[in-house]
């Protein structure tokens, strides 16, 4: 005797899982160019490492004899699998059963996916397309009652974004409880034409507020590629899953481990000849931040990770194989102005460095925040406050490249400037409490009125500030450390990089805040 009979139904049942919702249901998911939930596990994780758990979970049918005559999978799949042989716990919904809204055991497999990865210290991946919430209108009917709204397991999925890295992809027509799900994570990705992200779906929005619009126009990627509801669009899913790849590979497994060390494949004493010449002479004109920051840090290793903060480039990047958090600010932009998107963009990789122990590197161009009628009402000023907050929150090594200008509130507040930060200026730094140039007419308004020749006078008192606003004239008085060649940026952050990984807690664990999406 042996329970071989068990195993066979078993077996059978995973077979019906695996159909998910039939050859029909699964043709229409690739005519609308979008993979299967288990096409995309498959593509995300290392060749065969998937784990499933809670196959068997769905909707049964019985015949009159007590057996199964067909089944309905739970219209969530996960499990653990590899990543780059580091395993990750991975959800995600199939589209293919009831356009993935709850179902049979949905809230409960989420809800263990969220258990798994906090009680294992591992990172979670979650693959959105639909509502995943209460389910439909109909769903009503069918139960005989309603319900006062409870978010499933959203204790976890707080509680995780201060222990664990969570990344969420949208891949298809995503919201309720689905987009609050991608939203609430350390890194969110959309995929251009295909997935579409809002609170409530066109049919909603037509009888609750009156506009008539389509997925893409409601919260298509045109929509969220700049206003930071998501860190990043992809081109494609398979992009998404690559970005997924690449963020987890600079990020610990959990709270209580410190960031992987890769050997070093590019050389810490490169010299970036480029970097001489790379800020203009001339004030007014902007320069190439990526630039820059590909010939500081390692051959193909800067990711940017919030594409919408427009004047502020954040990404995270490798020195000698150590991996930083980066943040830089782009002329090209405002100015490079601080904006509330760039304040926000600041706040979550100040937050993220804070929670995974990466130490952050600064290249400071900052002019201030943005000023004129449409910062004021887009409430810059709370916007940058708060990204001040969370970079003198921040606990890991820092180190502040000063490239150019240092003014205002936003120049001071860019990084901590109470605490030690290893800092270095270029011969193009330019400080103080505001822009020479923004304050010669106003300061010396009765000298040259009085003055005889106006404009030969103006040039004078210019050149006088000029002398005066030398950087040579601050490192005179200590007031800057250190004025390098910008030729010798990477070789110097690459011996600090050293030093700030040898003071990360020996015994890391969660930030003194918890983290918030």
């Amino acid at each position: 005797m042996t329970w071989q009979k068990e195993l066979d139904e078993r077996a059978r049942r995973q077979l019906l899982a695996e159909q998910m919702g039939g050859p029909a249901k699964i043709a229409r998911q690739h005519d609308a160019g979008r993979l299967t939930v288990r096409e995309r596990i498959a593509a995300l994780l290392d060749d065969g490492s998937f784990r499933e758990v809670g196959a068997l979970a769905g909707k049964p049918d019985y015949d009159d004899a007590g057996q199964l005559a067909s089944f309905t999978a739970a219209n969530f799949v996960m499990g653990t699998g590899l990543i780059a042989g580091r395993k990750v716990v991975v959800g995600g919904d199939d589209f293919t059963i009831r356009g993935g809204a709850a179902d049979a055991a949905i809230a409960g497999k989420q809800i263990y996916a969220e258990q798994l990865a906090s009680e294992l210290r591992l990172p979670i991946v979650r693959l959105v397309e639909g509502t995943g919430g209460g389910g439909s209108v109909k769903s009503l009917e069918q139960h005989g009652f309603t319900y006062v709204p409870v978010n499933p397991g959203w204790d976890r999925v707080v509680d995780n974004l201060s222990l664990v890295p969570v990344v969420a992809a949208g891949l298809g027509p995503v919201a309720g409880l689905g987009a609050a799900r991608l939203c609430a994570a350390h890194l969110s990705i959309l995929v251009e034409g295909t997935s579409q992200l809002f609170v409530a779906g066109p049919p909603v929005v037509k009888s609750g507020v009156g506009e008539d619009v389509d997925k893409e126009e409601l919260g298509g990627a045109r929509v969220h590629a700049r206003n930071g509801a998501v860190d990043l669009i992809a081109a494609s899913e398979l992009e998404a899953f690559g970005l997924i790849r690449r963020f987890l590979s600079y990020l610990p497994p959990s709270a209580y481990a410190l960031p992987p060390v890769l050997p070093g494949s590019d050389s810490p004493d490169r010299r970036g000849e480029a970097l001489l010449s790379a800020v203009p002479r001339d004030r007014r004109k902007p320069y190439a931040t990526r630039a820059i920051l590909s010939s500081v840090f390692d051959v193909g290793s800067v990711l940017e990770v919030q594409r919408y903060g427009g004047s502020i480039v954040t990404a995270l990047a490798r020195l000698d194989g150590h991996p930083v958090g980066v943040v830089a600010c782009d002329p090209y932009v405002a100015g490079g102005c601080m904006t509330a998107e760039g304040a926000d963009a600041v706040t979550r990789l100040a937050d993220l460095c804070t929670t995974f122990h990466l130490p952050i590197v600064t290249f400071t161009d900052q002019p201030g925040l943005l000023i004129g009628t449409r910062a004021e009402q887009r409430a810059t000023i709370r916007h940058g406050v708060r990204a001040i907050s969370a970079v003198y929150q921040a606990t890991v090594p820092a180190a502040e490249i000063i490239v150019r200008r240092v003014f205002g509130v936003g120049g001071a507040g860019i990084v901590n400037r109470h605490r030690l930060v290893r800092r270095w200026a270029w011969p193009s730094a330019d400080w103080g409490s505001l822009p020479v140039e923004g304050g010669i007419e106003a300061a010396y308004r009765a000298d040259l009125e009085a003055a005889d020749d106006p404009a030969g006078l103006l040039a004078d008192i210019r050149a006088r500030l000029d002398a005066v606003r030398s950087p040579f004239r601050t490192a005179e008085r200590f007031g800057v450390e250190d004025i390098v060649d910008p030729r010798e940026t990477r070789p110097l952050l690459c011996d600090w990089v050293r030093d700030a990984y040898a003071v990360l807690p020996v015994q890391p664990g969660r930030p003194s805040f918890g983290t918030r999406p």
